[in-house]
């Protein structure tokens, strides 16, 4: 099959069609870096990747982070997070369980996010699951210009430790001591694009820098229902060997939850920042 993209959505999302992510010429690659830039979000269907692969094909875009949770990392390529419900020996393999996750970005609590994540089914469940990715950008430029003017320029706060609490999950004070709280601008303007979108969610953003407890609270509500009106999000019902990668300075997600009879194995690379921007934002 000849290389190409499908739009799933009008305003964002691809569907990459005849390519292998294990065998990507300089060419190719370059046409899937362009059409990730293009759509934000890039599904490839019916892949076959070892951990190597997935972790090669990542590191084409990047430096790839170790996660917090080391405990949920392979033990063959740190650069593989596991997100699972699986448990070995009475221990868990992964995070996040089989509960819903709500609305977040990727490591936005730390000082220097991430720009990427891929995600590649290995096990999935019966039912259930389902992944939703919201178009930050359009949900920025579709504004009211009101609302534009009462935050453009303002930072909020992002907490590693209020998305635990979110998802019921403890942090331990190692954790905490590596991910203190930190403030980003609301509105983030793209390191590779220039565009701008939304840089908040209802799973990390905790308050808005310099406004009342009830004003921040007021406004950051009606940013989150703004963000998630159905013209702005794409649901992806996963297929064994899917693997999806979306870009994290555009896109926050959330997960459906499921039958915590089911298993369900997903791993994750997270790409860095390139290290020549000293100002991510």
């Amino acid at each position: 099959m000849a290389f190409g993209i499908k739009k799933l959505t009008p305003h964002f999302v691809g569907e990459m069609t005849g390519v292998d992510m294990r065998k990507l010429d300089d060419a190719t690659f370059a046409a899937v870096k362009r059409a990730w830039r293009e759509n934000q979000i890039l599904v490839f269907r019916g892949q076959h990747l070892e951990e190597e692969a997935l972790v090669e094909f990542s590191q084409r875009f990047g430096a790839l982070e170790t996660h917090v949770r080391t405990e949920y990392l392979s033990t063959e390529h740190s650069e593989i997070l596991y997100v699972s419900n699986i448990k070995k020996g009475g221990r868990a393999i992964g995070i996040l369980s089989d509960h819903e996750v709500g609305w977040h970005y990727d490591q936005i609590y730390l000082t220097q996010p991430a720009v990427g994540s891929c995600l590649y089914a290995v096990k999935l469940p019966s039912a259930g699951g389902s992944t939703y990715f919201a178009d930050m950008s359009r949900a920025y430029e579709t504004l009211p210009a009101q609302m534009k003017n009462k935050i453009d320029g303002r930072k909020a706060v992002q907490s590693y430790d209020y998305f635990n609490q979110y998802n019921s999950v403890a942090t331990s004070s190692e954790q905490k001591k590596k991910t203190p709280d930190v403030e980003h601008p609301i509105v983030r303007t793209h390191p590779m694009t220039g565009r701008k979108a939304l840089y908040i969610c209802p799973g990390m953003t905790t308050r808005i820098v310099g406004l009342s407890e009830d004003e921040s609270r007021t406004i950051l509500k009606t940013l989150f229902d703004w963000c998630v009106q159905p013209e702005f999000v794409y649901r992806h019902d996963w297929q064994y060997g899917d693997a999806v990668m979306w870009d994290n300075a555009c896109t926050m997600h959330r997960r459906d939850p499921f039958d915590e009879k089911s298993e369900r194995l997903m791993k994750r690379t997270t790409i860095l920042p390139p290290a020549e921007l000293s100002v991510p934002f």
